[in-house]
This record gives structure tokens, sequence and C-alpha cells, in this order.
């Protein structure tokens, strides 16, 4: 992959004051960001990192969607970040685990009828889960980030970032969004996809 940084601006939100910096393959045009705070380029640091990899969810994460647990998992980091000073989040543009958001609506059709998120996606022709992470040590590379307290429950990331060469030397749980409304999905993602819940 040949993701390249592009530019740094302030973020202020509300949950606090972020650096945002975007990061875009050259021939694709595809854009991932990091968002980032008490993170200094121009001094690596050697002590680990929290950091989440986060997959974009428009219905969740702009939406407030309760079919997931996104949007809150996205809040409850950016909460999380502040209050420790220091951490990244990975934002990677790859709406519905990869497989696009008009998919990904296609599959929720398929979850109001009764499938589960895994078997939508497979009776779609598609991965359960199509996500990858080889943007990830570029962009932590850049931030000078060589070891991670992974926040997350997908032992699939862990993995995944371990084979990119990233020193995950933690894992830090992340059980925040859940409601009626994603139950089934969230058992699904436990029973099926082996998160730690």
């Amino acid at each position: 992959m040949s993701i390249q940084f592009v530019a740094t601006a302030q973020l202020p939100t509300e949950h606090g004051d972020f650096l945002i910096s975007v990061f875009q393959d050259p021939e694709t045009k595809e854009e991932h960001v990091a968002l980032s705070v008490g993170v200094d380029v121009e001094r690596p640091n050697d002590e680990p990192t929290l950091v989440r990899i986060h997959s974009e969810c428009l219905t969740g994460d702009a939406f407030s969607s309760l079919k997931c647990d996104c949007g809150p998992q996205l809040n409850a980091t950016m909460q999380l970040l502040q209050q420790q000073g220091r951490g990244v989040i990975l934002y990677l543009r790859q709406e519905g685990r990869n497989i696009g958001l008009t998919n990904k609506i296609r599959a929720y059709a398929l979850q109001d009828q009764g499938h589960d998120t895994v078997d939508a996606n497979l009776l779609l022709g598609l991965p359960a889960d199509g996500r990858t992470y080889e943007m990830c040590p570029i962009m932590l590379g850049h931030l000078g980030i060589k070891k991670v307290k992974l926040i997350t429950n997908n032992p699939l990331k862990i993995q995944a970032l371990t084979e990119q060469g990233i020193d995950v030397v933690d894992r830090v749980p992340l059980v925040v969004g859940k409601n009626p409304a994603n139950a089934d999905y969230l058992n699904t993602k436990k029973q099926r996809m082996a998160h730690m819940y």
C-alpha cells in the first residue's frame, strides 16, 4: 500500500481538542484519518500508546444507530484519550467491515428478515469481515508510535496488527453501547466472530 501523509490540523470536539491527520493513497484516492491527542511527531515516545482501530460506520458514528455499538465505541474512546492525555484513533474508511455503504444497507435488510450480521454478508456473496490493516503501520509510523495498547474486543485486530509488525503490548476492553436493538448483533460478534465481551 502506498498511503501517504497529507496534512494535519487542529480539531476541537465536544470531547476535547485533537489533531486530525489525513492519509491518502495517491492512486486510489482512498483516505484514512488519525485522530490524536498528546502525540508529538517531532518527539517520538517509546511508551505504549492507547490506540483504537475504528472502521467507518456512517449509521452508527453519524446517525446514532442502535443496530451496532460503533458510535458509542468511538465516543467512549475519544473521552478515554482525553482523560489519559495521550492516544490515537485510526479511523479507517472501511464502511460495513469494508463492504461499502450500499452493501451494508442491503445486509441490514437481510438482518431485518432474521439473518445475523455474518450470514447477511455471506448471502450477498461478501466476506463476513473484509477489512484490511496494511495502512496502520504507515499511519502509526508517521506518528512515531511503536508500541500500542489496543482498545478492542476483537482478537482478529490484535492478530492482524501483530502480523503487520505492530507491537501490541496490551488489550484494553471497550464494552459500551449495549441496547435491546443490538443484542443479537453483539451476541453474533461474540459467538461467531470471537469478540471478547
